[in-house]
């Protein structure tokens, strides 16, 4: 996994004060990651169009212009001029380098967007926003330098933004990157260096990171004396729409859980490998509870079979509206995962706090409300469900960044809930449980073969097994 920040200028001024590297160093090395990129992936006499801001994220693209000319054919456009001090020094060099500017956006190979970089915090003027529109609209690859312009600080649209088929992000990874909002703009996202390692330049902690598929540890039976009762017993609590906590269970089942229940108030058919009962097993080692539930039983059952026990738990869909949650949440010596969706998310703060929070507010600042929740609710492992899964835990929060358009459709959630509940039964903690299955659900959807509308929860319990 990989650290990721709110913001990177710490980090600079560290690079200032402990390395002796001055701005203009970082600043060259900055367009010289963006140089090497061109270079590795377009052939020499390619067209580049730089637009370049008035600050210093458009300084790295005057710099860029300087590094690429002679080899490749550079239009270099600066529609509000050179305003900073080091823009005014970039500029200068390049000039003097023979390159002339042009006034207008130019059809190119490749568009390099360099207007305003990390750090923006209003929205961006009329003419700018015809002029991003203009170049989204233009054939080409496409690469936003640090970030793509329109997206602020807190990762929103301001109110649109350049349309990245590659984002290099300087030093570091930024929060802004990973909004639900800014999944459309960033495209692939490579860190530059800045002139130390990556690790150097790194140099403090972060409660964010980003992870990696290959943080994914898949359940390993490397033992051959064992039995079904060593891989721990999940209960699905079946509700109203049975097909939702079927699912679960499924899912459960191929991710490794040695034994699968469906927990029914009304007889139903489930697949011979599931086993039915009417109440929670006795060995039961996970329970996984809201999928399709509706109010389907007794709230003494619930009372009695589900909030009374100890068991690892995975609370999701329905009983984010139930008030029985807020036992749940107090319950400081049981391992438990949230996973809502935005709206049931809004109803769930509702239920455990009495306050208000939209859905509109939950996805403008979702990294804020992770972490608020985090520290109300410590001992609660959260999964915000969303283009990017927030999961937080500990008082840190892991991005999940590799979901894909293919699992917008209902059930998907069910699928994460039975793979979060098998590894809790399997005796992961809540926080790995969270991670893994996360990570699982992200692996299997891109294993599938179709047409991302095509797919079904189904075809990721099944793909399941090629992870």
């Amino acid at each position: 996994m990989q650290k990721v920040y709110k913001d990177c200028y710490d980090l600079d001024r560290n690079c200032y004060d402990e390395y002796g590297l001055s701005e203009d160093i970082l600043m060259e090395h900055a367009a010289d990651e963006m140089n090497r990129y061109i270079r590795d992936n377009f052939p020499k006499n390619s067209s580049v169009y730089i637009v370049a801001g008035p600050g210093n994220n458009g300084a790295d693209g005057i710099t860029l212009a300087r590094l690429l000319y002679d080899d490749y054919d550079i239009k270099l456009h600066l529609p509000l001029g050179a305003k900073s001090k080091m823009a005014k020094i970039q500029l200068n060099r390049t000039l003097r380098c023979g390159i002339e500017t042009t006034k207008e956006p130019v059809e190119c190979d490749i568009t390099v967007d360099a207007i305003f970089g990390a750090g923006l915090n209003r929205d961006i003027p009329e003419d700018i926003i015809t002029l991003i529109n203009t170049i989204n609209d233009m054939s080409g690859f496409k690469i936003a330098c640090d970030i793509p312009s329109g997206i602020d600080d807190e990762g929103k649209l301001s109110p649109i933004a350049f349309e990245a088929d590659t984002t290099i992000t300087m030093g570091a990874l930024k929060e802004a990157l990973f909004l639900d909002e800014a999944k459309d703009y960033t495209g692939e996202i490579v860190v530059a260096s800045l002139g130390v390692s990556r690790k150097q330049y790194e140099y403090t902690e972060s409660a964010t990171y980003l992870l990696d598929s290959s943080d994914l540890k898949i359940p390993n039976r490397k033992r051959l004396h064992t039995n079904k009762g060593n891989f721990g017993h999940v209960a699905v609590l079946c509700g109203e729409k049975s097909g939702a906590a079927k699912m679960t269970a499924q899912a459960s089942s191929r991710f490794g859980a040695g034994l699968t229940t469906l927990v029914y108030h009304e007889k139903i058919e489930a697949p011979d490998y599931l086993m039915l009962s009417s109440k929670i097993p006795a060995n039961t080692t996970a329970i996984a509870i809201g999928m399709g539930l509706g109010n389907h039983f007794d709230d003494s059952f619930i009372e009695e079979e589900v909030v009374k026990k100890d068991i690892p738990i995975i609370v999701d869909a329905d009983f984010m509206y139930r008030e029985e949650l807020k036992e749940i949440a107090s319950q400081k010596n049981r391992e438990i995962v949230f996973t809502p969706h935005p709206k049931e998310f809004s109803a769930m703060w509702k239920v455990l706090t009495d306050e208000d929070i939209t859905v509109e507010f939950i996805q403008k600042h979702r990294f804020d409300v992770v972490r608020s929740f985090i520290q109300r609710f410590p001992n609660i492992v959260l999964i915000l469900k969303g283009a990017n899964m927030l999961i937080g835990a500990e008082n840190k929060i892991y991005i999940n960044s590799h979901g894909t358009a293919s699992l917008s459709k209902g059930g998907s959630g069910d699928v994460l809930s039975g793979i979060t509940a098998s590894l809790l039964a399997q005796g992961y903690s809540a926080k790995d449980a969270s991670i893994g299955a996360s990570l699982a659900l992200t692996s299997a959807s891109k294993l599938y073969q179709g047409n991302d509308f095509s797919m079904l929860p189904t075809d990721i319990i099944d793909n399941l097994a090629r992870i």
